[in-house]
């Protein structure tokens, strides 16, 4: 390209300096005054049209080189396809965080229905340039990356590159699969944040179907966790999700939880920068909920999930599926998120409304729970003393009752929110609750 445009600029000025002798020979040679005026002014004119010409000249190169700099993009598209662009780096106003680009990264590996997973993000996302998603695979699985590759330019694939066996003690030799998993999420989620460089990413596995509003609630819910730093993530899981222990006819309330809940979550890149440099070898998941990650922050969870899973087969042989996932409700009421006011959420707001109404709940007792009684009292309180009574309770009433670091599932200062037979039900512990126990695990 460059050769070309000396070549044309060469000819030109020849063109240019050829006329110019000729002009000057002209008036040097004698001549009738007329024919001398008549030859002088057709050189004249010769010289102002190559003059045009030099120009039309310029502007067709100026053309040429910008064209071909987006040839060149297209071309190297179709050869190697690449992740969707990173964010713009202006700065992003609390106030209006719509323009940040919210990536979903799933986490694949050898499922090859993954395919169900992505039909309904690519179903429901509102914008491909806003919500780029980006399929990082493990394991090498040949059928999954074939279904994953038949969705074309939809999709980013990326590849964990390191498919190696991991050195293990002997007593977690069944546990190698939760080693790869460690591995591969810190390896995407180094990519999203180090190579990519986006602001926030939403992480799901490819277990999981999302439901019509999945990508309105993240949205919505952004801003909330830019602005309050007692926030760690925003998740698209209730743990207690089961559908006759939710109020469908809610589907808008969300809550504040301290326990990590996974399972569809929303993230910063700002706390991939403090976990990336202690990131655990295995059991990822759980070493999240241990107090030196949490550091008493929460994240956000709705009454209704936005997420349901799938996989009863995986590293954990099914664990809990049987028994509580397979019956979790998915939402399936678009809520305009968007247009709600979320502050409640705020710390302290949510501490100023929620702890009141929880408290100034009647006490009731198991048994009368259990016997439908007391009806008239509408949402009760179910105290518990104790790691040995909240676990009695949670089994009692279909919650599950696994405790990590001493943390309930969905539980906000040790509370825990759900639907009994129909009404509200508060399992508390005394309004003097002075922390949660690790001991309790």
């Amino acid at each position: 390209m460059l050769k070309k445009s000396s070549l044309v600029l060469w000819g030109a000025a020849l063109f240019i300096a050829w006329n110019g002798l000729l002009l000057l020979f002209l008036w040097s040679r004698p001549a009738s005054p007329s024919e001398g005026d008549r030859l002088t002014a057709e050189v004249i004119r010769l010289a102002q049209d190559a003059e045009t010409e030099l120009e039309q000249q310029k502007e067709l190169l100026r053309q040429i080189h910008r064209y071909s700099g987006l040839w060149g993009q297209r071309r190297g598209a179709r050869i190697t396809p690449k992740p969707p662009p990173p964010p713009s780096p202006a700065p992003l106003r609390l106030t209006d965080p719509a323009g940040t680009v919210l990536p979903v990264l799933v986490m694949a590996c050898d499922r090859s229905t993954v395919r169900r997973c992505l039909d309904k993000l690519l179903r429901y996302r509102p914008s491909a340039q806003r919500f780029p998603v980006i399929v990082s695979q493990d394991c090498g699985h040949a059928e999954t990356a074939r279904v994953i590759a038949s969705y074309g330019d939809a999709v980013a694939h990326i590849r964990q590159p390191d498919l190696s066996d991991i050195p293990v003690p002997a007593e977690h030799r069944k546990f190698q699969g939760y080693y790869k998993i460690a591995r591969h999420y810190r390896w995407a989620l180094g990519q999203i944040f180090r190579t990519f460089h986006y602001r926030a990413a939403i992480v799901v596995e490819d277990d999981l179907e999302v439901a019509p509003d999945f990508f309105e609630y993240f949205q919505a819910a952004f801003p909330l966790l830019l602005a309050d730093r007692s926030l760690w993530c925003i998740s698209a899981w209730n743990d207690n999700g089961k559908e006759q222990m939710v109020d469908v006819g809610q589907a808008e309330l969300l809550y504040r939880t301290d326990f990590f809940p996974g399972l569809g979550w929303l993230l910063l890149a700002e706390l991939w920068d403090e976990l990336e440099p202690k990131w655990p070898r295995a059991f990822w998941d759980d070493w999240m909920r241990q107090p030196e990650q949490r550091r008493d922050r929460s994240c956000v969870r709705p009454e209704v999930s936005r997420t349901m899973t799938f996989g009863r087969k995986g590293v954990s042989h099914g664990q809990f599926f049987d028994q509580y996932l397979k019956f979790i409700k998915l939402n399936d009421r678009f809520v305009p998120f968007t247009q709600l006011d979320l502050s409640y959420l705020k710390k302290e707001e949510y501490e100023r409304s929620f702890l009141p109404k929880v408290y100034a709940a009647p006490e009731v007792r198991v048994e009368e729970l259990q016997g439908n009684r007391r009806r008239e009292l509408g949402t009760v309180r179910l105290q518990y003393s104790g790691r040995d009574s909240f676990k009695a309770f949670a089994k009692a009433l279909g919650l599950m009752d696994d405790l990590k670091s001493g943390v309930p599932r969905a539980g906000y200062r040790g509370i825990v929110s759900f639907v009994y037979r129909g009404r509200r039900v508060y399992l508390a512990p005394p309004s003097d609750w002075t922390g949660y126990d690790p001991s309790w695990s």
